[in-house]
């Protein structure tokens, strides 16, 4: 196997412009989802029980059902209904509603291992309820879902390569594109792994600048 550099000339760019496609499914996904992800499992936590149950089902079903066929329903089944969708939106909205759930699961663990005489001593300093939950519950909750978080938007970074199924074209779909027409899978994979290499390292740098901004000593991990 030899990597010249004609077929490089032509494989780098068509993955450059890939991978700038990536970028803008991966970053409003992991920001939005992440966030969606904090407000379900509080209101998981700490809703009404039909509330509650509402986004337990939520959860089960994003969780639950392959991300392949949540991109299939929202693409090629909602305009049955006569909603539609570009590839794009598609991509995008399946992704941060699956990216969510998986998040407030973390979320709801990290919740739920806060003492409860946390919430009754904001009460006794005149807080509300909501104002406890806001400002004391679910900062400490925040920072022990970090690391499960974080690590799920390393999974986002790599199952965003399934957008290319409804033909947004990311950096998967060009090197599939390329690979097709070339006949040079073992070339092209190999220079793919790089560019999933690359992203991955650059995340996880910038989650942990993320954690240790967020780190309080003596609370959650040792620095």
């Amino acid at each position: 196997m030899i990597v010249d550099a004609q077929f490089l000339d032509m494989l780098i760019p068509a993955l450059n412009k890939g991978l700038w496609m990536s970028v803008l499914l991966i970053v409003p996904s992991a920001i939005f989802g992440s966030l969606l992800g904090v407000l379900v499992g509080t209101l998981r936590v700490f809703g009404s029980k039909p509330v509650r149950r509402f986004f337990d089902g939520y959860t089960v079903l994003f969780r639950g059902v392959p991300l392949m066929v949540q991109l299939f329903v929202f693409y090629f089944g909602l305009p049955s209904f006569g909603i539609y969708f570009e590839a794009y939106g598609a991509s995008v909205t399946c992704f941060i509603l699956c990216s969510a759930a998986y998040h407030s699961e973390y979320v709801r663990g990290a919740l739920l291992s806060i003492r409860e005489g946390q919430l009754k001593a904001g009460a006794a300093l005149g807080m509300s309820r909501v104002q406890t939950i806001l400002w004391i519950v679910v900062p400490q909750a925040f920072r022990r879902a970090l690391p499960g978080c974080g690590n799920e938007i390393i999974y986002l970074i790599k199952y965003s390569s399934l957008a290319y199924l409804i033909s947004c074209m990311e950096v998967t779909g060009e090197a599939r594109a390329i690979a097709a027409k070339t006949f040079r899978f073992t070339e092209v994979f190999m220079v793919l792994a790089l560019y999933y290499l690359f992203l991955v390292s650059i995340a996880s740098w910038l989650l942990k600048k993320f954690e240790d901004r967020l780190y309080i000593p003596g609370f959650g991990r040792q620095k």
